[in-house]
Order: structure tokens, then sequence, then C-alpha cells
């Protein structure tokens, strides 16, 4: 398994990947929304024996900080439970570091996404619609955010995710 950027050739089972991973469409034009809005950061694809089997999607956000939304997160099912995900959350995370990034919120799984380093308490001073338990954060390049407190938005293209 490898995995890169994402390339316009990748698109389509880009797609495939966010629609079979979610059961809906929703995540799929997410997606395709930040990238024509040009909110898109990062977009990671994981490709095994030459297909496409998972994706992540970094975006840009307002925040105290220079700081990116790690949303989604998709791996085909067969693929779960693999080590998919994380090898892609890892470069993502990593890459993000390396450009000088702060930091990256995510909204999902506490249980999941601590092994990486996100964590609620850090993200609970952030005023946000999505705040509550499984909004967390990473702080990049030190163990502490610039900020512990303030307003976050994602990019516009989530409002439509309902």
């Amino acid at each position: 398994m490898i995995v890169r950027s994402e390339t316009p050739g990748d698109i389509a089972a880009i797609r495939f990947v966010e629609e079979v991973a979610f059961g809906r469409s929703a995540e799929a034009r997410l997606v395709d929304d930040l990238r024509e809005a040009g909110d898109s950061v990062f977009s990671l694809v994981a490709v095994d024996d030459g297909t496409v089997v998972g994706h992540i999607m970094l975006s840009r956000m307002k925040a105290p900080f220079p700081a990116l939304a790690l949303a989604p997160v998709a791996v085909l099912p067969e693929y779960r439970r693999t080590g998919f995900a994380s090898r892609l959350i890892r470069q993502g995370i990593a890459r993000s570091e390396a450009a000088g990034w702060a930091g990256i919120f995510v909204l999902g799984d506490p249980a999941f996404y601590r092994r990486f380093g996100f964590d609620a308490a850090k993200a609970s001073g952030f005023i946000s619609p999505y705040a509550g338990p499984h909004l967390m954060v990473l702080p990049l390049g030190r163990s502490e955010l610039p900020t512990t407190a303030g307003t976050i938005q994602h990019a516009s293209a989530f409002a439509k995710l309902g």
C-alpha cells in the first residue's frame, strides 16, 4: 500500500470510496465542494495494488491560529482495520506539520482519534457548531496550541452536510 496526493485521475475513485465508506453521497459531495472552492489543502489516497481504497482530506478553516480540518476519512469496508486509515492520517499529520500548520481539528470517535494525539479537552475552549465531546484538536509542532480558546469555523462546504 502506498499513500500519495490525489491526482485528477483519482477523482472518480475517491467519489466511489467516499460513497461506499459512508453509505451515502454527502461526503463525496463535500470533497468535491472543498476541492472546487479551493479549500482543500491536502487530499491523500491510499492505493493497494493500483486501486484507490482510502481517502482523507485536510481543508482550510478559520481559527485563531493556522488550522486545518480533517474530514472526511474514508476507507473501503474490506480494508478497514488493516491500518490504511491510520497510515493516511499519519501522513496527513506529517504533511500538515511540515507545512507549518499549528493544529488540526477533527470531529469523530475519540477512542479512534486519541491514538494520533487528538484531544477533546484541548478543543473544549473553542466555539463551533460542532463543539462537544467529539470535536478534538491536535497541536502540531509543539505540545500545546498557540491559544486554547476562540471561534473556529470549518469551510462553508461543511454546512451542506446536514
